[in-house]
């Protein structure tokens, strides 16, 4: 089957050392429908058109794709074409097949259903990477990650409410009842300042680097965030406002937004010039230094570092917390040495783990007592 030999082809790939995840295998099946699978050549190109993005992986490419083509002979060319439905199947699962929603994040057009996890696949997949996820477990730890649940902090706001109990005495209402009774005041009604969740500012990678990390925050972000207090940017190579994006209630219509909006998905990062793009325009998101701000970067900036350092000063001026969500702390002994992380590491209030299921849990279940700190 075709699918199962790129699989296995991507795996042979991904021990050698090439950074081959769910998108690039996503987008290998598509470039695969548009060539002749018994030819050689055309595969190979198709492919290498894919999964390479730097030229000192082309020679290990080249040595692991023949060894499997030779072992093979050819991809089976029968995958790409329509199959009709198994015999065994009755029709209601068929239909229920049939009408699941894609799978797709941000990038691709798989529609496969995958199969249920077992007990211990979950447990072994909470720990794994999101970056080393087949499209298979992807699709389903995203499902999980969509019922997650945000423990986001409430804070006291501005705005007044009734309560028997509260701290003020209501002196509107306390005048109008007593003239209904003749002077007399019968009841001394009190209120309470109204609690209200910390508005959130979300500023998400979307690099080539991150792009993984990116989809699975997209879709966590989405369910577990109110909509009146939060605005999703994504910034790459610019800066791109996703708040009618996520307006939409259903998760797959908002990741089809998502594609069309973002021009620079899978790029490079100037993350200081999009900061700047987002003080002079959208300013007002920022409410009032109550705005807690998710980072949600590896910091790998290839903008010039002191107008990073200047921008992020100004977003740390303007906001409660910076939190930096930093997947590269997967590595021990990560240390931001380089220009970006460095400014992000002096600018930031702290660094959160969210490179793999559990790091994201605990991050979602943490942040309340991460900001008191």
């Amino acid at each position: 089957m075709l699918t199962e030999q790129l699989v296995m082809l991507g795996r042979q790939l991904r021990h050698a050392g090439l950074p081959i995840d769910s998108t690039r295998m996503a987008l290998a099946v598509s470039a695969l429908g548009l060539v002749a699978l018994d030819r050689c050549d055309d595969v190979r190109d198709a492919l290498e058109a894919v999964f390479l993005s730097r030229e000192k992986d082309r020679d290990v490419f080249h040595q692991v794709f023949e060894a499997h083509w030779r072992q093979s002979g050819k991809l089976d060319a029968s995958a790409l074409l329509p199959r009709m439905p198994e015999p065994t199947v009755n029709s209601s699962r068929r239909r229920a097949q049939e009408t699941q929603p894609p799978a797709s994040l941000v990038a691709g057009d798989d529609h496969a259903v995958p199969a249920a996890l077992s007990a211990s696949d979950f447990q072994r997949l909470r720990q794994a990477d999101f970056m080393s996820l087949s499209a298979d477990e992807f699709v389903q730890l995203q499902r999980h990650v969509q019922s997650m649940q945000l423990d986001m902090p409430h804070v006291l706001g501005r705005r007044w409410c009734r309560s028997e109990r509260g701290s003020r005495v209501d002196w509107s209402r306390l005048m109008r009842m007593a003239a209904r009774y003749g002077g007399e005041v019968v009841h001394v009604p009190r209120q309470r300042r109204r609690e209200q969740a910390l508005p959130l500012l979300v500023l998400l990678d979307v690099s080539g680097s991150m792009a993984p990390y990116a989809r699975m925050l997209l879709a966590f972000l989405h369910q577990r965030t109110a909509p009146s207090q939060r605005a999703v940017f994504t910034f790459g190579t610019e800066l791109t406002d996703l708040r009618s994006a996520f307006a939409l209630h259903d998760p797959d219509a908002m990741l089809q937004a998502v594609n069309h909006e973002v021009s620079d998905f899978g790029g490079g990062t100037r993350l200081g010039a999009s900061l700047g793009i987002l003080r002079q325009r959208y300013a007002r998101t920022l409410t009032a230094r109550r705005s807690v701000v998710l980072l949600i970067t590896d910091g790998l900036d290839t903008g010039e570092s002191d107008v990073l350092r200047r921008e992020m000063q100004w977003l740390k001026r303007h906001a409660r917390r910076v939190l930096w969500l930093n997947p590269l702390l997967r590595f021990d002994g990560y240390a931001p040495l380089a220009r970006g992380p460095k400014v992000l590491s002096e600018c930031c209030d702290a660094q959160v783990a969210i490179h793999n299921l559990d790091r994201l849990s605990s991050f979602a279940q943490g942040l309340q007592q991460l900001l008191k700190t």
